[in-house]
This record gives structure tokens, sequence and C-alpha cells, in this order.
């Protein structure tokens, strides 16, 4: 979740993302600065040291170890600006761990993809991740504050990872535009639909039963919308109760 100014929604979108979670997904919450990844078995893989390998001691783990299957980290905001954000090498860790099939959902303070994959990417900026390594960031949406204060999300773009092509040669693709908002006619531009079975395979699920479930989402958040149902909290117990819907039959084949 990607936004260049303040207040533009970005912890709240991300909150009402993370609300479709399924019941038995744990969270993970980073702790900035004072983050020691003890939760994490594959930490030390992923490049972390504990304050105990940096001093040539051995270092104790802490906190209940997490599994892939199930947890989904969280990093409230990717910066430096204060100690209970995440940047540097923390910063680094919990992107790598998108690529041992954690979920991963964060913010950033960012005008474009563009602009997220420099800050992530340039090691000047202080978190240096490698071209290979941001292709593990998954859907980057950009919001922005629109005309008369509103806040709108302007752009949803897939990074796509790497993959093997039948030969086993490692293949690098570009970026695919999910769906970009047209000011004038308040609408979405959406491409997403091209790209449907990748989003499928990335969140394990075939892929008719992943459009399924994508159009039957984006038919109860417009009726919420068209309800006048926008309070986070209100918004919060109707995706609850969404979760609690028991699930259709599919409607592929």
């Amino acid at each position: 979740m990607a936004a260049a100014a303040g207040r533009t929604g970005k912890s709240t979108m991300l909150d009402a993302l993370l609300a479709f979670l399924p019941p038995d997904v744990e969270r993970q919450t980073l702790t900035g600065v004072r983050e020691d990844f003890g939760w994490l078995p594959e930490a030390a893989s992923l490049g972390w040291r504990t304050r105990g390998d940096m001093l040539g001691t051995a270092g104790a783990a802490q906190g209940q170890p997490v599994d892939a299957s199930n947890t989904y980290l969280v990093v409230p905001e990717l910066s430096d600006h204060l100690p209970l954000y995440t940047w540097g090498e923390h910063a680094r860790i919990a992107i790598r761990a998108a690529s041992r099939g954690y979920g991963v959902g964060a913010t950033i303070h960012a005008d474009s993809l563009e602009e997220v994959l420099e800050l992530l990417g340039d090691a000047r900026w202080g978190v240096g991740l490698t071209a290979d390594e941001l292709s593990w960031l998954g859907v980057v949406l950009i919001l922005r504050v629109v005309r008369n204060g509103g806040r709108r999300v302007v752009a949803a773009h897939w990074i796509r990872p790497l993959a093997r092509d039948a030969g086993g040669h490692v293949q690098r693709l570009a970026p695919a535009v999910l769906a970009a908002w047209d000011p004038a006619a308040d609408t979405f531009d959406e491409y997403w639909w091209g790209i449907a079975p990748q989003l499928a395979e990335r969140a394990g699920r075939p892929s008719g039963a992943f459009e399924d479930e994508q159009a039957r989402r984006a038919a109860y958040l417009a009726g919420l919308a068209a309800g006048g149902v926008t309070a986070r909290d209100d918004v919060d117990a109707a995706i609850a109760r969404f979760r609690a819907l028991p699930t259709p039959a599919p409607a592929h084949g």
C-alpha cells in the first residue's frame, strides 16, 4: 500500500484487506527497530543476524515459532521515520520472507510503483533489495488524495515473482497493471483478468474459484458503499459477517 502524502488511508485500506484473511491465519506484526525475528524459523537463512551473532555469542530465539502456511506478516509502515516503523535490515528480512510462503502486508510513502521499487531497491535509501527479491512484493496499490479531499486507489500493480520455463530457465516478467483509475469517468479500467491464473496460483487457489471469490467480494463491498457503510468499525463488522457466510458452489466448471 503506497501513498506519497500522510493521512491518505494506507493503514485503513491495509486493515480492511487484512479483514478478509481466513480466521485460521495468524498475523505477526513487526515491532520496528526492536524486532528480533526470534519467531521466524527462516530468519537466519534470509540473512538475519541476531545480536548474539554480531557479538560472536549464541543468541536465544524469542517468541513462538510461526509457520509460513498460516502466517501473515504485517508491517505498519516501511520507513525510518520512527523507531516503531520497519526499515533497513528489518525490511529486507520481512520482504524476503514472502519468498518462503509468508503473506506480507505493508504500507510505504511513495507516489508510484517506480518510487516504491526505488526506495526498497536502491541501497542508498537503506534497504537495498535486489530486483529478484523485489519480485516478491506481489500486489502494490497506489493511493492519492484527489479533488475535494477525497482518497482514492488510483492504480493497482502486480509484481510478478520469478518463474521458470519448461527448460528450467529463470523468467523475469515485467510488472503488470491490474487496474487504473480514470478520473474523468470516475471508473476503473481493469486489466487483472489477463493474468487471473497467475494471481490464483500465488493465492494457492484454482483459477475459477479465485475469480468467483473476487466477484463475490467486489459485489459485497460495492453493496456496503452503496448503503453508506464506510466507517471503519462498521466495515470491519460487515466483513466479519461476510467471512461467516457459506462459500457458494463454484460457477466455473
